[in-house]
């Protein structure tokens, strides 16, 4: 239902009126509160909160709630009292008081015939916090004020929230939206009347909003009409500049008639020229006023999605301020740019997320008062919560003054798990060692606990950010603190996204989900195991062919540059090579038809400039395709550079576990022309050399699985490959471990220790001559 500000309020019962009331009015009493325990003398709060609490009691008495009246009026006395000076609002008297704000929101969402029922089971607890409100200067140290069990809610109703969910439920209605003050408020109210939106509303949104992409479309094709006549006026140019060559030439003619006619033809050519230059102008000016006005249109319709950023995140400073002291501790929530806009829907599902970083910034980071003063910090922990446009996306950043995360720690239990081996976790960074806090089971808590230790949390975060075609990230330094970064597109209506060519079809990928857009020369990519690579600033990042997980064919991978799209994050980060890149545009985005279900791969469809349909491509589901193609080995072979010309190249294979020596080595041959693969261990390397015709093979001797001497033994027995040359590269240097190495086949025996650049090189030219056959 929707009320403007001078709506009609007849078609709503005097309970509804009062629901609507108390949602706005005890969002008032929670944000005074908060503030007087922050601030202690805070007048404007105290003046806010005694008016809330007397609309309150006023609303309650006309609907009959005599205990919302009772509980109101004991509320009122305490704001007089603290007015006057004559009460302190301490935390526990804050917690009394806020046990009644909870008390009020929950009678005020039970229909007439469970209140009777309610006020039965609930009485005890009732008149507790009736009492200690009433003698709240007396108030001894402390008393749990939990609030009172739930009745069931019937289908239809409004049902009193439950304690142990977020307060997200407790300051919210059935249909996830904030809650709705349409009854008539103070003029000076703090708090805006917001419109709830029915399902009928958001349908005519959506239709308005396809009208309006429409017209956009429509106004970006008078362009290439623009253009054609362009064209036109260039090709009449050129036949008036023939019509004045041609009567200069008859002008020289002794034939009076003739001269005549010319002249006549070459008059008629000036107005024509006039007019096509007059109305060409008239034309680009309409095409400018068209675009401008149905960009406006969309615009505008978007405006209609937009709400400010505190309407998703006003209840987190209660939720701050209650977890914090149930844990002992004292923690402060400081919200910056709630004036942002963002998309309602947007703003629904990132209310999950903050909770979740919200709560374990308290749980995790945050120590109690004694252990932040021995650490030279504030007793009261801080948290700060910032919202912001940037770049034309939504930017939302978390962060926490608490004793961040233990990198070694981390560390630890990736090795523990056995979720890397202990020399590769050694290795890695401090972003690398990060991104293990955002896959499911990991947690860095010995023991499991209501707020944390289960090992769910950042994962769902992570989930739900990149299904809204989002990016999360998180830095954390030890004894400072922790910090996340969020961003999201401004509104899920319109995307801008990179248009691709997928066999000779128009795709679209958020842009948001693109890190990078390369050319990629065949030539730099290698093989490893069946699988495709590039080098990507010292990464070796793989290539899929967008074509086939998509299941459209193999791509045409033609001529010496391969156009890719570089998706994902962390290891699950690929090359998605396609055929061409054609651009970014900001596309209406149209849902699918419900009768074709849930496309693989695809989110929506969309309207090109040029009025062409595209598919949008779900990323997080493209994603979960390719590890799938990986998982059952069935990538394609993408480079296809001229056979005839890789056949003039040689062709190295590199095998060695270490990937610094494994790296230098390719890079030398690479840099003296050889086409070069690698190889991991001797399995891999035996897998390799099988499958591809080598010049020669360059092993270590010490590796897991297989090692070097079996390797050289294995190709000097194999009847097709005994002719290949096989040089040891080794540590070991001892007398035996060459004649070993030696008698095993190899043709050389190099050791690591002593050679050098040239030293390689020249071992290799020694072999098989130079690069080129």
């Amino acid at each position: 239902m929707s009320v403007d500000n001078n709506g009609d309020l007849s078609q709503f019962s005097m309970l509804d009126l009062f629901r609507m009331e108390a949602d706005s009015q005890t969002q008032i009493l929670t944000d005074g509160l908060l503030a007087m325990e922050r601030l202690k003398d805070d007048a404007s709060a105290v003046e806010s909160m005694m008016r809330a609490a007397h609309s309150i009691k006023g609303a309650a008495s006309i609907v009959g709630l005599e205990v919302v009246v009772q509980l109101a009026h004991g509320m009122e006395d305490a704001f007089i009292a603290a007015q006057n000076g004559k009460l302190a609002l301490t935390a526990n008297r804050v917690d009394v008081l806020l046990a009644g704000v909870d008390l009020i929101l929950q009678l005020s969402r039970l229909q007439d015939a469970d209140v009777d029922g309610w006020l039965a089971a609930n009485g005890e607890h009732i008149k507790r916090t009736m009492d200690s409100i009433s003698t709240i200067a007396f108030l001894p140290e402390p008393i749990d004020f939990s609030p009172p069990p739930v009745v069931p809610a019937q289908a239809g109703t409004h049902s009193a929230p439950d304690n142990t969910q977020s307060m997200d439920s407790r300051l919210r209605g059935n249909d996830g939206e904030a809650p709705a003050s349409l009854a008539p408020a103070p003029a000076d109210d703090a708090h805006e009347r917001r419109t709830v939106a029915p399902m009928k509303h958001a349908q005519n949104f959506d239709k308005l909003l396809s009208l309006a992409s429409e017209s956009r479309i429509n106004a970006h094709q008078m362009h290439p009409f623009v253009q054609n006549l362009q064209r036109f006026k260039r090709n009449q140019s050129s036949l008036f500049s023939l019509i004045e060559q041609l009567h200069e030439a008859i002008s020289n003619s002794t034939d009076a008639s003739l001269k005549e006619k010319s002249l006549l033809a070459l008059q008629k050519t000036h107005p024509l020229k006039q007019f096509v230059l007059e109305h060409i102008a008239d034309i680009e000016a309409y095409e400018r006023r068209l675009l401008a006005v149905s960009q406006g249109m969309v615009d505008e319709v978007l405006t209609l999605r937009m709400r400010p950023f505190r309407d998703g995140v006003q209840h987190f400073p209660r939720m701050v301020r209650d977890l914090s002291r149930s844990l002992g501790k004292d923690v402060q929530l400081h919200i910056i740019g709630e004036d942002t806009l963002v998309d309602r829907d947007i703003l629904a599902k990132i209310e999950s997320p903050i909770n979740h970083m919200l709560r374990n910034a308290i749980d995790h980071g945050m120590d109690s008062a004694a252990d932040r003063v021995a650490a030279g910090k504030p007793g009261a922990g801080t948290i700060v919560l910032e919202a912001r446009h940037r770049a034309g996306m939504l930017s939302i950043e978390i962060s926490d003054d608490g004793k961040g995360v233990d990198l070694e720690k981390i560390r630890a239990r990736v090795i523990e798990r056995k979720m890397a081996p202990a020399q590769m976790a050694a290795a890695m960074s401090p972003a690398e060692l990060l991104e293990f806090l955002f896959l499911p089971a990991f947690s860095l808590k010995e023991n499991i606990t209501e707020i944390s230790g289960r090992g769910v949390g950042l994962d769902i975060v992570h989930e739900t950010i990149r299904s809204q075609n989002g990016t999360v990230r998180i830095e954390s330094e030890l004894g400072v603190g922790f910090r996340t970064y969020i961003t999201l597109p401004l509104t899920q209506s319109i995307v801008r996204a990179l248009v691709v060519d997928i066999k000779g079809e128009a795709y679209a990928v958020p842009i948001v989900q693109v890190e990078r857009v390369l050319k990629v020369p065949q030539t730099a990519i290698h093989t490893l195991e069946s699988k495709q690579f590039f080098d990507f600033g010292g990464e070796h990042l793989g290539l899929v062919s967008a074509a086939q997980v998509l299941e459209l064919g193999d791509t045409s991978a033609e001529g010496s540059e391969l156009p890719v799209v570089v998706i994902g994050a962390g290891a699950r980060r690929y090359a998605l090579v396609v055929d061409a890149i054609l651009g970014e545009q900001s596309l209406a985005v149209q849902a699918i038809d419900p009768i074709f279900g849930k496309m693989r791969d695809i989110s929506a469809a969309a309207l090109l400039d040029n009025g062409d349909p595209v598919l949008i491509l779900d990323v997080p589901d493209l994603l979960l395709s390719i590890d799938k193609l990986l998982h059952e080995g069935g990538l394609h072979q993408l480079a296809k550079s001229d056979a005839a010309e890789r056949r003039k190249t040689k062709r190295i294979l590199v095998v060695d576990d270490s990937l610094t020596v494994r790296e230098m080595e390719r890079k030398l041959l690479l840099s003296r022309g050889f086409l070069v693969d690698i190889a991991i261990d001797g399995i891999d390397g035996w897998n390799v050399v099988r499958s591809g015709e080598y010049d020669l093979v360059i092993t270590d001797v010490d590796m897991p699985r297989m090692d070097g001497i079996e390797l050289v033994t294995l190709i000097k027995k194999d009847l097709h490959l005994h002719k290949v040359p096989v040089m040891i590269v080794s540590y070991k240097d001892r007398p035996e471990d060459r004649a070993r190495g030696l008698s095993a086949g190899a043709d050389y025996y190099l050791t690591k220790g002593s050679f050098h650049d040239e030293t390689l090189l020249d071992a290799v030219s020694d072999l098989i001559g130079d690069a080129r056959r």
